[in-house]
């Protein structure tokens, strides 16, 4: 078959989670309403950084762009997913589709990267104080979440330009959104060697970013295991929310992509809840171990109900 005729599937149907009408209603509700809850914390989290002089540090300046790349990420596949619970029969077009399957690993590996700079700032404030001004200045943290966005871009570009010259002549059924991996599983032709390429560009950054992260942290704790109580909590409680962040967001990467594509109940659930709800609970994870932000958050949230008031 010639390649122009590898994209005749011009539009996906999506199955969704469930095909019951009232299972379908349960879940719209829950997650509208997680995000009428969580999505403004992390807009208010990006203002409380941003307006007070106080949070200036690198470490607050990583946390607020980690908060937009999770804000940013999280509108890619939910609002379609959303709007699906509404819709008989759930459909996609193909270059929306290419477009979510892009966005989605740009935005994901955007802030895998952006973990590993928050690990460097957080290495070097712990173990070289004396010289944090100078390695993370205002002008390295640009350069460094500049990259993060640059690396994040290359790794969805690639994988998007591996996934649109798959051969998708047949079936054109995919679970909840589009994804490289379910896409790998339509394709008609000898595709092994693109799927080797896909899990070589998607699963081993994925298992080699985890594999860093709980590294260089298990490594600061080690370190000042044998300090004083008082040194020994601070260095925890600054890497405990860090390890739960990395292990929420590595864990379900891992297992879908790390894996043997397959198509399993199992895996279409860990990657909704992967694409929906982890990624927007990451930023509340760090403010809520941290009494500055958590201080400055209610400052600006009574400010707002006063001017509300008069």
């Amino acid at each position: 078959m010639e390649h122009e005729n590898y994209t005749v599937v011009t539009e996906f149907v999506l199955l969704g989670l469930s095909q019951n009408h009232e299972v379908q209603m349960i879940l719209f509700f829950f997650f509208l309403l997680f995000y009428m809850i969580i999505l403004p914390g992390n807009v208010l989290i990006i203002l409380t950084i941003r307006g007070d002089s106080q949070l200036g540090s690198p470490m607050y300046f990583f946390l607020a762009n980690l908060a937009f790349l999770d804000i940013c990420y999280c509108s890619v596949t939910p609002p379609k997913m959303l709007a699906d619970f509404f819709s008989h029969p759930k459909t996609i077009s193909y270059s929306a589709c290419m477009a979510q399957l892009f966005f989605l690993h740009f935005l994901g590996a955007a802030e895998a990267f952006l973990l590993m700079v928050m690990a460097y700032d957080r290495y070097v404030a712990i173990c070289k104080p004396l010289h944090y001004t100078r390695l993370v200045n205002r002008g390295v943290c640009c350069v460094l979440v500049g990259a993060t966005w640059g690396g994040g871009f290359i790794h969805g570009f690639i994988l998007f330009a591996f996934s649109i010259h798959l051969p998708l002549c047949g079936p054109n059924i995919l679970d909840n959104f589009c994804d490289v991996h379910q896409l790998v599983m339509l394709a008609w032709d000898n595709t092994y060697i693109v799927e080797l390429l896909i899990f070589l560009n998607n699963g081993v950054v994925i298992i080699m970013v985890f594999t860093l992260l709980l590294i260089s942290y298990t490594v600061l704790l080690l370190k000042f295991w044998t300090q004083s109580s008082k040194v020994k909590n601070k260095v925890a409680s600054t890497c405990v929310s860090h390890i739960i962040v990395v292990f929420l967001m590595s864990g379900p990467a891992m297992y879908i992509y790390g894996l043997p594509f397959q198509a399993v109940p199992k895996e279409k659930v860990v990657a909704v809840f992967h694409t929906v709800i982890f990624p927007l609970t990451n930023p509340m994870i760090y403010t809520l171990r941290n009494k500055e932000i958590k201080g400055s958050m209610w400052k600006l949230v009574s400010k707002y109900i006063l001017w509300c008031g008069k």
